[in-house]
C-alpha cells in the first residue's frame, strides 16, 4: 500500500500528462504562458503506463485521473487510457480537462475505456471567459461538454472557480445551467497554485460565500456524510435532489485528514500532496533500469513522509514552486 505515518492510504492517483495548456487562466498562469518542460524530460507513453501499472498492480491504487496542463493536448492520450483500462485489477479512469477539443475526442476516449470526466467551466459569459482564460473559446468548451454527455461519460462533472470581481456573481447561473443540462457542478475555492504567486486569501471567494449565493435561489440539503468518504467535495442535494452540487473548500474547510491522493507529474516526479515542497524522482530510477518492485519501494517511501496537512492556514505556509499547470490537479 501507499501508506503514510498518519494512517492514510493513497488509492487515487492523479497523473499529469503535460504541463502545456491552450488557455491562460488568470488564477493559473500569466498571459504570456510559461516555459514548458522540454520533451526529453517528459515521461513517454510507455513510461506513463508502466508507472500506472506499478501503482495499480503493486501498490493498491484503484482510481487513475489524467490531468495536465491540458491532457487533451497529449497525442497518445487515447492509447494511454486504453492500456490503463487493461490493467488488472482494472482501475476507475477519469479525466480533468478544459474541454477544448473534447467534441472531437469524447467518443474515442469513451471507447478506449474512460469512465468519467470533469470539465472546467468558470463562466457562461463570453466576455468574462475572455478575461479569465485570455482566449475566446467558450463555445468550444460548451461543445465539449455536450459531446461528453452524448458519448456516455456521465455524469459529466463541471468544475468552476469563482474569482472576485470577475465571475463571483455566477454561482446561481452556473448551477441553473448544469441543472438544465444534467451536469454535476463542483465549485472549487481558488488555491495558492498560480505561477505568479499572486494569490491572496482576502481576495478568494470562500465556500461560505458560494453557499450564501446559491441559497438565495435554491434549497440545499446536506448530503449523507457517508456518501462523501474521502472525496474532496462537500455535496448538497439541490431542491430535494436527486441533483447534487458540491464545493471543494481546500482552504477554508481542509480535508487533509481523509486525503487518499498521490500525484505523478508529467516529468515523473511523485508528489505526496498538491502543496508539497518536495518531490521524489521516479523517472530517473525508471530510466536507470529499476525494477517494478524497486519503483514501488521508492514510491512508498515518498508517500510515507507525507505531512499531516497542507498548511495553507499556517503563517509559515510557502506556496509550491510549481504552479498547478505543472503539478496536475
Amino acid at each position: 500500500m501507499l501508506a503514510d505515518s498518519f494512517g492514510r492510504v493513497a488509492t487515487d492517483l492523479r497523473v499529469s500528462l503535460t504541463d502545456r495548456c491552450n488557455l491562460r487562466c488568470a488564477y493559473c498562469m500569466p498571459p504570456e504562458g510559461l516555459e514548458w518542460l522540454p520533451s526529453p524530460e517528459l515521461l513517454t507513453d510507455d513510461e506513463v503506463v508502466r508507472l500506472i501499472g506499478v501503482a495499480v498492480e503493486l501498490l493498491g491504487v484503484r482510481e487513475v485521473r489524467f490531468t495536465g496542463g491540458e491532457p487533451l493536448l497529449r497525442r497518445g492520450l487515447a492509447s494511454i487510457v486504453e492500456r490503463a483500462a487493461e490493467l488488472r485489477p482494472r482501475p476507475e479512469i477519469s479525466l480533468t480537462t478544459n474541454g477544448i477539443g473534447l467534441d472531437r475526442t469524447a467518443g474515442a476516449l469513451r471507447k478506449a475505456g474512460l469512465d468519467r470526466i470533469n470539465v472546467s467551466l468558470d463562466t457562461l459569459r463570453p466576455e468574462t471567459f475572455r478575461k479569465l482564460a485570455r482566449r475566446d473559446r467558450l463555445p468550444d468548451v460548451l461543445d465539449g461538454l455536450a459531446a461528453a454527455a452524448e458519448a456516455g461519460l456521465v455524469p459529466v462533472k463541471v468544475n468552476a472557480v469563482l474569482v472576485r470581481d470577475l465571475n463571483d456573481d455566477e454561482a446561481g447561473p452556473l448551477l441553473r445551467f448544469c441543472l438544465d443540462h444534467g451536469y454535476e457542478l463542483r465549485f472549487i475555492e481558488q488555491m495558492p497554485l498560480d505561477a505568479q504567486h499572486g494569490w491572496k486569501r482576502s481576495e478568494m471567494v470562500t465556500a461560505d460565500e458560494i453557499f450564501a449565493a446559491l441559497e438565495t435561489e435554491f434549497a440545499l440539503t446536506p448530503d449523507d456524510p457517508a456518501r462523501r468518504g474521502s472525496a474532496p467535495a462537500e455535496t448538497f442535494l439541490v431542491n430535494g435532489g436527486p441533483t447534487r452540487v458540491g464545493v471543494i473548500a481546500s482552504v477554508t474547510r481542509p480535508f487533509c485528514g481523509n486525503c487518499d491522493r498521490v500525484r505523478l507529474t508529467a516529468d515523473g516526479q511523485v508528489r505526496n500532496c498538491l502543496f508539497a515542497r518536495t518531490e521524489s524522482d521516479l523517472r530517473g530510477a525508471l530510466r536507470a533500469g529499476a525494477s517494478d518492485v524497486q519503483l514501488a519501494n521508492r514510491w512508498q517511501r515518498a508517500v510515507a513522509v507525507k505531512l499531516p496537512g497542507h498548511g495553507i492556514n499556517d503563517p509559515s505556509f510557502l506556496q509550491p514552486d510549481r504552479p498547478m499547470s505543472a503539478i496536475g490537479g
